[in-house]
């Protein structure tokens, strides 16, 4: 059985509650909207977003659902045993840009979740206490959350927000016909990051590591679908028809919700959904 719900322990929806986290969505057509986890243990995942990594509460439509949000991303959680985590699959992990990622560190490692950034980074990183330097580089740190799921943590202390959005890192023998899959379908900005094949949303980066062997699809793990908040969705979706991509489900408007889905799997195994409506929370 699969349920989507976030029932949250009183003190949090007190002080955690905000509205309208999508801050970017006027800034393209296209831009990144959400992280769908799967998993059987709600209360650890909402630990481990909220308190965690710092992400609040915020109402979602006429139901009495809610989400976690972050500024320029939005995680929801779906009741259902995921197959594997992040690593292995399509998917490898997520990043957010952090203020300061010591404290975030600190208290991540307070909460018992495992740094595994050691074992995620080249020789050229010393890593001490759980974070990653190089010289004339940038301060990173991998956690690895509840059901296996893979967060990258980047320092960036002249952003606006605590915590914020900043890529989705995909594992592929193939990150260059990835790149431009993107660009041509989404808009995205043809370029590289850390020396990998990349393109740009307003609110994302969109990066393709390599990988020796092709990684698993995403849908039933723990990371089930990447989301993406679209302009004028119905068109978008037709003209995704009109170049051949199938749609695994065709445009649906959710009333209660206040939204309107679509969903495809890419290529290469990345499931994905569209909403339109999601900026409005």
């Amino acid at each position: 059985m699969k349920r989507l719900l976030i029932p949250l322990l009183s003190l949090l929806l007190l002080s955690n509650t905000v509205s309208a986290q999508l801050y970017s969505a006027d800034k393209g057509r296209v831009i990144y909207g959400h992280h769908h986890v799967n998993t059987t243990d709600i209360a650890a995942q909402q630990r481990f977003w909220i308190e965690g990594l710092g992400g609040k509460i915020a109402p979602w439509g006429s139901s009495g659902r809610e989400l976690i949000a972050f500024p320029d991303v939005l995680v929801l959680l779906t009741e259902s045993e995921p197959t594997m985590g992040t690593r292995g699959t399509m998917v490898n992990h997520v990043g957010f840009e952090t203020q300061d990622i010591v404290a975030d560190v600190n208290r991540l490692k307070a909460m018992g979740y495992p740094m595994i950034t050691r074992e995620e980074l080249p020789d050229t990183y010393e890593v001490v206490d759980g974070i990653g330097k190089r010289v004339a580089g940038n301060t990173i740190a991998y956690v690895l959350g509840p059901d296996d799921i893979k967060v990258e943590l980047i320092e960036n202390r002249q952003i606006d927000y605590p915590i914020q959005m900043h890529h989705i890192h995909w594992a592929t023998t193939e990150g260059e016909a990835m790149r431009a899959w993107y660009v041509e379908h989404f808009g995205a900005e043809f370029g590289s990051r850390i020396g990998q094949p990349a393109g740009q949303l307003p609110n994302v980066n969109l990066t393709f590591a390599p990988s020796e062997t092709q990684p698993l699809p995403t849908k039933g793990t723990a990371l089930d679908h990447i989301g993406f908040e679209i302009e004028n969705l119905k068109a978008f979706c037709d003209e995704l028809e009109a170049k051949g991509i199938k749609l695994d489900r065709g445009y649906t408007e959710i009333a209660a919700l206040g939204i309107a889905i679509a969903f495809f799997t890419d290529p290469w195994g990345t499931y994905v959904e569209l909403t339109e409506g999601l900026d409005k929370i």
